[in-house]
């Protein structure tokens, strides 16, 4: 297994440990913590595919595992934000509903001998989502901490952060799902 493919299991290997610091009340600075696991994980994607390209380790294991580590962090830790009330479930469903009808065309791709990398709309909202959880960790630590001013207007930030990423998400998909169509045969 060559180096990019072992930055991307680890990056799978952290979801449990931002899960962890995201769920368990009593961790102090328990929102620094996960900010620190979640950032950490998150330069693993960035690491990988750089170093994947640059040294032409391009796999289609990494094309294929890549893209599920980046859906199970995110949505793993937009899950534990719903059970804390910091994102809404609704939101939450629709960025999962895309990435299971996104994973399914890729599956379908994958039973035709292709593997289809993520977009530069996937990659986009990935971004997207990623900066949007580094705020909310960082904005709940800070109000946590006691240097913020704002905490009745937090919510209302979240909110924002968390359906414009669905937005984008939304788009994604369908940008995705349209520019793959040849795989969904509705004939067979």
């Amino acid at each position: 297994m060559n180096t990019p493919n072992k930055l991307t299991l680890l990056r799978v290997l952290l979801v449990p440990l931002v899960m962890v610091f995201l769920l368990i009340e009593s961790i102090p600075h328990r929102y620094l913590w996960a900010l620190i696991v979640f950032v950490a994980a998150s330069f693993t994607d960035f690491l990988d595919g750089n170093i994947a390209r640059k040294r032409g380790l391009v796999t289609t294991f990494g094309k294929f595992l890549d893209p599920l580590a980046d859906k199970m962090l995110v949505n793993a830790v937009l899950i534990c934000f719903v059970q804390s009330g910091l994102a809404s479930a609704a939101a939450v469903v629709i960025i999962i509903v895309r990435e299971f009808a996104v994973t399914s065309v890729r599956l379908v791709a994958s039973g035709s001998g292709k593997v289809i990398a993520a977009n530069i709309w996937g990659k986009l909202k990935t971004v997207t989502q990623m900066l949007s959880i580094v705020a909310i960790l960082l904005l709940e630590e800070l109000n946590g901490a006691g240097l913020l001013g704002i905490g009745e207007y937090l919510p209302a930030i979240y909110a924002t952060l968390i359906w414009l990423s669905t937005i984008l998400t939304v788009v994604s998909g369908i940008t995705y799902i349209w520019d793959n169509r040849q795989f969904i045969n509705t004939t067979k």
